[in-house]
């Protein structure tokens, strides 16, 4: 049974939700779904064709949906969200980086290719977000209404 700590509570003073959190909920919880989708069926189909890229684009997926589970948890999660976003954007950072420099290694996308350019540099940006949106709370700053 969701609390006022959750994301789907009413935002009210003190309760540690904002319009700004419930996108970045709604955010990872698309990407979660796209990721999980696609390498589903990646790994289902063309497997050996790309194992690497595949296997990458499953984990992205699992990051994006503990990072979701964690932040609709409001402060109660906020380490574990703390944890897989600082993940994801390691990740982000050395796949976009290798699979620019060789790409033979990817013969096929990932999530994090090219610093997420098929998805439009959202898994890029995402982390970002994420991560100011937790490290701004921590410091006492009041999260946007």
């Amino acid at each position: 049974m969701p609390d006022d700590r959750t994301l789907g509570a009413p935002a009210e003073p003190g309760s540690g939700t904002s319009g700004a959190a419930r996108v970045l909920v709604a955010l990872y919880a698309v990407f979660a779904l796209a990721a999980g989708s696609r390498a589903g069926v990646q790994l289902a189909t063309r497997f050996d064709e790309a194992p690497l890229a595949y296997l990458l684009s499953a984990l992205a997926a699992a990051v994006y949906l503990v990072a979701t589970v964690a932040l609709a948890r409001g402060p109660a999660g906020r380490r574990v969200a703390l944890t897989a976003i600082t993940v994801e954007l390691v990740g982000v950072l050395v796949v976009g980086t290798l699979s620019l420099v060789d790409a033979a290694a990817f013969p096929d996308e990932t999530v994090w290719s090219g610093y997420g350019r098929g998805y439009l540099y959202v898994p890029l940006v995402l982390p970002v977000l994420g991560l100011a949106l937790l490290l701004r709370r921590r410091s006492g700053r009041p999260a946007e209404r």
